[in-house]
């Protein structure tokens, strides 16, 4: 049975319109960028995967473009991460998505080298379509080769017959902000790129040319600027909003992201038999208003129904409400960093450590009660393993004041710590903002050597921690335990939530890696467990007065804070395993009831906070975190729960951010 149309809404937005419309355009171009949520959000434009490819088919089939050339679909760059799913998938997922939508070249991004070059091949290769990027060079693989063994440029033949001229750019700066690149690339200018390979493509034929990039706008308006007019338009990423401009002839065009917005493009030759050409850019919302492609519907259903289950998954309880916000972590100590930075300590037995606080991603309070897979995946998303290295005490203050260089601004390299203490003075000239520091207690010795543990992302002299490279990239740090060796701060604390657990419904779990464990876990737990909070007697609510509670709570009745924990504790799976792998589970199985009813909660609660959030701004009433259950409050007989805690590891003493 042929697939029925979407009737897609006529509300179209006119972006840029060059007064020519005779006849047909001689080119259709459809442009998008930095897509990541294949789900719809709850504020408009929902966006959504199934929304768009419904947009993306009224440009391809719709009755009133029969008769034009085909569309040409172009991408600049970030799809396969981050998001919850990605974090299981590393970018798997998207691949079919990409290609369902039809795209005929895509720019490199920087997130899609998230989770290294290689899983970026392996990716790529089941593409389509072509990946572009020709000013990173990667000498490995041969003289002038792109990163990642891209193209540097493509040319499209459309099906009227025109050649499009494309080369694909990046910047710069997005390179310092990848955790896993090999050695020794060769970065060069965007510009002096295009006028080397431009008139290349124009000798090939290419009759319009095209840059896809992925760059803030000013390094793309900058690129317009230098090029005098070679480049015809540039569909630019990495920026996340809409915009367009024309600089000395060129177009500049960036379209949003995730699937809330994009650009259909008519182009048309100009009369004058300059070669020049002229565009109509129509931008459009991805709005409620559109209706889902069912086939895109059942294909994301398909590719993340046993990853929703896996994400649904709790595998831990805390006791405390855990501050993930950014205005928390990224100014002054929070206690969830507390707890993961004494996890990467104990976990390899260092002297010390430091985490930037850019490590936590939550944004967000996570409240007392059963902590989800997804929590774990979100709040801590990224792909670098946790190092150990050997640094003078005079690096590590090096690093702290590295740390507090950007305060008060929210600076994802604020320092989170674990056995360290220091005082800082916000208000000092900047490399100076330190007032004292101990480790283990003592004043720092400046020459004295300790063992750190922390981020590869940071042992890599990233977000200015030059302090800790190591010595194989150029500095002094002794690497005790390298990248390659290292284990995800994800993966850290997914273990040290097992070792909370009952033993025994852990089949992999061997004799070593147990006593390994229970020291981490009560060397942790010796801060940050609740003194109560040690696994209670099996005294699950029974189905019967579960169906009460249930018949019984009608609105508010249902949301208070203990019926949520009741709710999603009474959500743990009685047969528990740890098959939590994405590729063991069966695609095609029926999502379990305990993940339906979790996801229901938690996406209302987010809701909720939404709303809150908004009116608390607009009555000028302060948040506050809510106090640690007592004892009684809550009874879980599965695990040990948590209860990290603030303990005046970092104090300022001026300059204090309001």
């Amino acid at each position: 049975m042929p697939e029925k149309k979407a009737e897609v809404p006529p509300n179209e937005s006119v972006t840029y319109s060059s007064g020519t419309h005779d006849g047909p355009p001689d080119l259709r171009i459809l442009h998008y960028n930095d897509v990541y949520h294949v789900d719809p959000s709850s504020s408009e434009p929902v966006g959504g995967v199934a929304r768009f490819m419904s947009l993306i088919k009224h440009y391809r089939e719709d009755d009133k473009f029969q008769g034009q050339p085909d569309l040409v679909t172009l991408f600049s760059g970030d799809a396969f991460n981050p998001s919850l799913e990605s974090s299981v998938t590393k970018g798997d997922h998207m691949v079919p998505l990409l290609n369902k939508i039809g795209t005929d070249a895509a720019a490199l991004g920087n997130h899609d080298l998230d989770f290294g070059v290689r899983q970026f091949k392996h990716l790529a290769s089941k593409c389509k379509f072509p990946w572009l990027i020709a000013n990173v060079l990667d000498p490995a693989l041969g003289d002038e080769v792109p990163i990642g063994n891209c193209k540097k440029t493509h040319i499209i033949t459309s099906s009227n017959g025109v050649k499009i001229g494309l080369i694909g750019l990046g910047e710069r700066e997005w390179l310092a902000t990848i955790n896993s690149l090999p050695p020794d690339l060769v970065y060069k200018s965007a510009s002096q790129t295009a006028k080397e390979l431009v008139p290349k493509l124009r000798a090939e034929g290419a009759e319009i040319v095209i840059a896809i990039t992925h760059m803030r706008e000013p390094n793309d308006n900058k690129l317009a600027e230098q090029t005098d007019g070679i480049i015809d338009i540039i569909l630019g990423g990495h920026d996340h909003y809409y915009n367009h401009s024309v600089i000395k002839g060129t177009h500049v065009l960036r379209s949003g992201t995730d699937f809330k917005q994009l650009s259909y493009v008519e182009a048309r030759r100009r009369p004058d038999d300059s070669g020049r050409w002229d565009f109509d850019i129509i931008r459009r919302d991805v709005t409620s208003a559109i209706p889902a492609h069912k086939p895109t519907v059942e294909l994301v259903e398909k590719l993340t129904a046993s990853l929703k289950a896996t994400l649904q998954k709790p595998i831990g309880y805390t006791a405390a409400p855990l501050d993930a916000r950014f205005r928390t972590v990224r100014l002054r100590e929070s206690n969830i960093a507390n707890w993961v930075c004494d996890i990467m300590r104990h976990y390899y037995n260092g002297d010390c450590s430091i985490m930037a606080s850019g490590t936590v991603r939550g944004d967000q309070v996570y409240a007392p009660g059963p902590l989800l897979m997804k929590d774990i995946m979100n709040c801590f998303p990224f792909e670098d393993p946790v190092v150990v290295i050997k640094v003078r005490g005079k690096a590590i203050l090096g690093a702290l004041e590295n740390g507090l260089s950007q305060y008060p601004a929210l600076e994802g390299r604020f320092p989170q710590v674990s056995n360290i203490t220091f005082k800082f003075d916000g208000g000092r000239p900047t490399g100076s903002r330190i007032v004292s520091t101990t480790i283990n207690g003592e004043p720092i010795d400046l020459e004295k050597k300790y063992v750190l543990v922390t981020r590869g992302y940071m042992a890599r002299g990233k977000d200015g921690y030059d302090d800790l490279l190591i010595e194989s990239e150029g500095g002094e740090a002794e690497e005790i335990v390298s990248e390659e060796n290292g284990i995800l701060i994800s993966m850290m604390l997914r273990q040290y939530f097992m070792s909370l657990r009952v033993m025994g419904q852990w089949k992999y779990w061997g004799n070593n890696i147990g006593q390994h464990w229970d020291r981490v876990a009560s060397k942790v737990n010796a801060t940050h467990t609740h003194p109560s909070a040690g696994p209670k007697s099996p005294s699950a609510t029974t189905a019967a007065t579960a169906d009460a509670d249930a018949d019984a709570a009608s609105g508010w009745d249902n949301w208070t804070p203990q019926k949520i924990r009741e709710r999603k504790t009474r959500g743990v799976p009685v047969d528990e395993s740890d098959n939590e792998d994405y590729a063991d589970v069966d695609v095609g199985a029926a999502e379990p009831t305990y993940a339906g009813e979790i996801e229901k909660i938690d996406r209302e609660i987010q809701i909720m906070r939404r709303v809150f959030a908004k009116w608390a701004r607009v009555a000028k009433v302060e948040s506050q975190v809510g106090e640690e259950l007592d004892d009684g409050e809550f009874e879980v007989d599965w695990t040990r729960a948590i209860a990290p805690r603030v303990e005046g590891r970092i104090i300022c003493v001026g300059g204090e951010h309001k």
